[in-house]
This record gives structure tokens, C-alpha cells and sequence, in this order.
């Protein structure tokens, strides 16, 4: 990092886009006792954001066996961010398995990650019950937690109001509309600026059953990508997620059978549950996958968080705060325009 001359003054903030990347903008912002105003085009509800349909992972050590570096810096760097602003985000770990015809990709995900315990089937069996006799061994990463993302969004943006903040739902602005400070977490709505980005799709499948019980993500092995099976409230599991370059927002009935039949070899009980949505959502990305922080002038963009939104957002922030209150410039992320 260096320190540039910053462009605070006086100036408000205004951030366009509510979802995972704005909402942690707004929040450090407004604590920070900028005058702060966050605009989402859609309502509450959020339904239209890339985050409804997200996974919420927070799992930086796993993300490190196909990921750049500097996901796992800044990945690790959001954890304890999670774990300062919500104590109560879920921390207890993540849990990686795979079939025999899956072992040789098993050991490769072991050697090229770190921060993890190899469970032999009975240890696999304590931590998760559910799983017992089901896989000879597993890599348990314990530092890793997971969010609900319909249920921590909400709770961010009443940590922004709290903190004095003011967000304007249906508020569907431009950055030359606005005055002071500007920063753009539109993700691809802003290819206006950002031609080079791309929609990559990733979709979801929710799921209910009381028959299988699981305390933490368990990501399976597979031979085309990481397919995990994420437990939320009210017995219900999410089955994610596919990468997938296209922008349309179904999902293909390949997918859906090779999510279900990845959770039914997670657990045969898996059959019997009660389908509850399909879903998709497009994630901006830029054509290296990594993250990038625009400057120009007072007009900031935040943008091209791939798969790694809840991961990512909160060191983002920031690294975004930095600048603004001290010209910090973080060279692995930032541009000037």
C-alpha cells in the first residue's frame, strides 16, 4: 500500500447498489460519521440483487485451491470483520468430502489448501452425525463460517441505519446524478462504465427435509465444480453452486439433476425432501475473476466480486474507507482511471 492525497473534504457519500458489496460500503461508512446515503433500484425484499441467490460462503481456505492470493488475503482480512460488526455469524467451519472415484481431486483440494484437520470416519461421524458411514474421511476447516444472505442483508442495513445512515429503496440513480463522494456497487449494471464486465451464472436449488441434520457447509468433491450443500433454518439446505458463462437467469435441467444428485450421495435422505426454489443469480466478474476498486476523482466503483461477494465485501469496504479518509491505495486492487 501507499498513500496517496485523499478525497474526503466534507463531501456526503452516496453508494448505488444495496446488495453484499454496498450494504458493507454504507455500513463502515456511516460508521466512520460520514453522511451517508445507500440507493437500491429494487425494494427491500431485494429479490432483484445477485445476493438473494448467493451462498454466503466464508470460507477463504478452501477458496485458496483455485483462487489468486489475494482472495485468501482479503478473504481472511473479512472474517474478522464478519466477526466484529456481527458477533453472531456463524463460525463452525466447513467441511470438505468426496467419493472414492473422487480421490484423487480430494487429495490435490488437501495439498493445494491450507488451515484444515483431516478427519478419519469416525472423527467425520462426531462433528457431523448425519454423515456417519457415509465417507471414509473429510478436511474440516474450522475458521470457516457461512452467512444466510436473505437473512444478514437485512441485518446490515439496520446496522446502517443505526449508525445514521439513510437508504432510499426504488431509488434508481446514476453517479451523475449525485453530489460528494460516489461509489458504484451496481455490479452488472455498471458495464455502462465497465464494458469488460461479464455475467457469470450461478445457480441454486433450496431444499427442505428434518431427516438429514448438518451444522456446517459440506462442500463434495466434484469433477466439474464445487457443489456444497449449506444448511440454513427451519430445516431447510441450499444446494450450490454452478459457474456457468451465460447470462440468463434459469436454471438448466443439468444442473438441477447434478445438485440434487450431488446431495442425494450426500445423504440418501436427501430424496425425500420437499423441493422449495430454483433459482439463479449472475455474478459480475471482470476477465481475470479478481476484484477491482475504480478511482476517479470522488466517483468510486467497487465491482467484480465473482463467486466471493460475502467473502470478499467487507475488506473491500475498507480498503475503500482507507482511501477516502487517508489516501490509502491498496496496489493489488485499486485503479485510478
Amino acid at each position: 500500500m501507499y498513500q496517496s492525497k485523499s478525497s474526503r473534504g466534507d463531501s456526503p457519500v452516496s453508494i448505488i447498489g444495496a446488495g453484499i458489496a454496498g450494504a458493507w460500503q454504507a455500513l463502515l461508512f456511516a460508521q466512520a460519521g460520514h453522511a451517508v446515503t445507500l440507493h437500491e433500484r429494487s425494494d427491500a425484499a431485494m429479490t432483484e440483487s445477485t445476493s438473494h441467490w448467493a451462498g454466503g460462503m466464508l470460507a477463504p481456505y478452501c477458496e485458496a485451491e483455485v483462487a489468486e492470493p489475494i482472495i485468501s488475503r482479503l478473504g481472511l482480512r473479512s472474517l474478522d470483520i464478519w466477526r466484529r460488526e456481527l458477533p453472531d455469524t456463524p463460525f463452525n467451519g466447513s467441511l470438505v468430502v468426496a467419493h472414492a472415484r473422487e480421490r484423487n481431486d480430494f487429495e490435490r483440494f488437501a495439498r493445494m489448501t491450507e488451515g484444515h484437520e483431516r478427519l478419519d470416519a469416525p472423527h467425520l461421524a462426531q462433528l457431523e452425525p448425519s454423515l456417519d458411514g457415509r465417507f471414509r474421511d473429510g478436511l474440516f476447516f474450522p475458521a470457516e463460517g457461512h452467512v444466510e444472505p436473505r437473512r444478514v442483508l437485512p441485518k446490515l442495513h439496520d446496522r446502517i441505519l443505526a449508525a445514521g445512515g439513510i437508504i432510499k429503496f426504488n431509488s434508481d440513480v446514476s453517479a451523475e446524478d449525485l453530489e460528494g463522494i460516489v461509489i458504484d456497487c451496481r455490479g452488472l449494471s455498471a458495464r455502462d462504465g465497465a464494458p469488460e464486465l461479464r455475467g457469470v451464472k450461478g445457480e441454486m436449488i433450496l431444499i427442505e427435509t428434518a431427516e438429514v441434520e448438518l451444522s456446517r457447509p459440506v462442500r463434495l468433491i466434484h469433477p466439474r465444480w464445487p457443489l456444497y450443500v449449506i444448511p440454513r433454518e427451519d430445516h431447510l439446505f441450499m444446494l450450490g453452486a454452478t459457474s456457468i458463462e451465460a447470462e440468463d437467469t434459469g436454471v438448466s435441467v443439468r444442473s438441477a439433476l447434478e445438485l440434487l444428485g450431488a446431495a442425494y450421495s450426500v445423504h440418501p435422505a436427501f430424496a425425500e425432501a420437499r423441493i422449495v426454489e430454483f433459482g439463479s443469480g449472475l455474478r459480475p466478474a471482470f476477465p481475470d475473476n479478481l476484484p477491482r476498486i475504480t478511482i476517479n476523482k470522488q466517483k468510486i466503483s467497487v465491482n467484480g466480486l465473482y463467486r466471493h461477494g460475502f467473502l470478499l465485501a467487507p475488506a473491500l469496504a475498507e480498503l475503500t474507507l482507507a482511501y477516502v479518509e487517508r489516501g490509502m491505495i491498496d496496489n493489488e486492487v485499486m485503479r485510478c482511471a
